[in-house]
């Protein structure tokens, strides 16, 4: 499905209630396979949880995680310590080329036995789980967070729990952050000093409703939105201040391009401020990686140079999304350069209308070039990918009163 996207205004007014986070969702459904007494509300509605789900509470061997990276992650601490368990755990094309062989090798280290189908270091991966008693390992402090949280998370059901020692500059903190709040609302025991992650083990835990907050990744979107209009006050829920998610960075971050923020009754209300100035953004994002498309096509709509650094965990996500950003926006007509780790963006004030961005079964590369429809009529390929991780965003944008023409090439 290709959209046509259109508005012919730009000033924002709507109440939108996003899905919950998935990134708090896929924690939380592994923590409930370990502990059933736990119950949870506000889960997200996205593709990517769906499967997580699907994966814990089925008995197949062959286990289909799609385009689900997160679920990849996580599924093979989860298989790797449930005792008697044999799978095969798989997923689309894209995902054969996402590299896992840093989490198998911090499992072997534990006497996990993983083994892989075909190329050495890559999906399908077949996972004989095993009763774990080792309990110290080490892992690079630069990888994904993913692959910590996804020893985290198995550690209190492991007879002698966790000691990973992180090696190098740890990446993504507030991830590792978020997976050790969740563990600590369960009165699981943990501790996080220097590069040295401690879980304990625990066997059971209190019964708990556990409710998951709404997905920041997702508000980025709002925040862009509001940016590129002329007047907005646009209202998101269910959203706290003080959260476990890095991406509530956004709120600062945004404020430098015009966004102001106020919190109220578990909602965020974000308006334009119609004095702003922009300049050229400096970011390091190295906590917040995922943002980093919704930021530079807000750059761009704004006419606005940015240079984003901390980027290197882009290049294995659902694309390399370095490598899609520098096409896509030259095809806007911007002057974009990357790197391994860096993207710099020349401030401009051309851009080229009706282009066709290519998605590359990417969901935040439909989203995040969703705005800039506020500028100039812009046509997203494939734009169901959404569904990954927010299945009503073009509803959504519809409410705040964009057109969205459905093209049949």
């Amino acid at each position: 499905m290709n959209l046509l996207l259109q508005t012919t205004h730009s000033n924002l007014q709507a109440q939108i209630a996003v899905t919950g986070s998935k990134s708090e969702t896929n924690r939380l459904l592994l923590l409930k396979a370990l502990f059933p007494a736990i119950t949870l509300a506000n889960t997200s509605n996205s593709d990517d949880s769906e499967v997580m789900e699907k994966a814990l509470i089925g008995k197949e061997e062959i286990v289909d995680i799609h385009h689900a990276g997160t679920a990849m992650r996580f599924l093979t601490a989860f298989f790797a310590v449930n005792e008697g368990r044999e799978v095969v755990l798989t997923g689309s094309q894209r995902m054969t080329e996402r590299p896992i062989k840093v989490l198998v090798e911090a499992l072997e280290q534990l006497g996990a036995k993983i083994t892989y189908e075909n190329e050495v270091g890559y999906p399908p991966i077949r996972i004989k789980g095993q009763k774990i008693t080792a309990s110290k390992v080490n892992i690079p402090a630069n990888v994904s967070s993913q692959y910590i949280s996804a020893l985290m998370l198995v550690a209190p059901k492991l007879e002698n729990g966790i000691e990973i020692n992180l090696v190098g500059e740890i990446t993504s903190v507030p991830y590792i952050k978020m997976t050790l709040a969740l563990l600590n609302d369960l009165d699981v025991k943990t501790s996080f000093e220097g590069n040295v992650i401690k879980v304990y083990p625990k066997a059971t835990v209190e019964p708990k409703e556990m409710t998951v907050e709404s997905d920041w990744s997702s508000a980025s979107y709002f925040f862009s939105l509001v940016a590129l209009s002329d007047t907005a006050s646009v209202t998101i829920s269910s959203y706290k201040e003080t959260s476990l998610q890095g991406d509530s960075a956004l709120v600062e971050i945004y404020k430098q391009m015009g966004v102001d923020s106020r919190f109220e009754n578990n909602a965020l209300t974000l308006t334009k401020d119609i004095n702003f100035k922009p300049e050229t953004l400096n970011l390091e994002l190295n906590n917040t990686p995922d943002i980093a498309q919704t930021i530079v096509v807000t750059c761009l709509g704004l006419g606005v140079g940015c240079h984003l650094t901390g980027l290197h965990t882009l290049k294995i996500k659902e694309t390399d999304r370095l490598e899609a950003l520098r096409i896509e926006l030259t095809k806007l007509g911007a002057n974009i350069s990357v790197t391994n780790d860096s993207l710099t963006l020349v401030a401009s004030n051309t851009i080229n209308p009706n282009i066709k961005i290519a998605t590359y079964n990417d969901h935040r590369m439909a989203m995040a070039f969703a705005p800039l429809a506020l500028k100039v009529p812009i046509i997203i390929e494939n734009a169901e990918v959404v569904s990954k991780s927010y299945p009503d965003f073009w509803e959504d944008l519809k409410s705040l009163g964009f057109n969205s023409t459905e093209l049949t090439v």
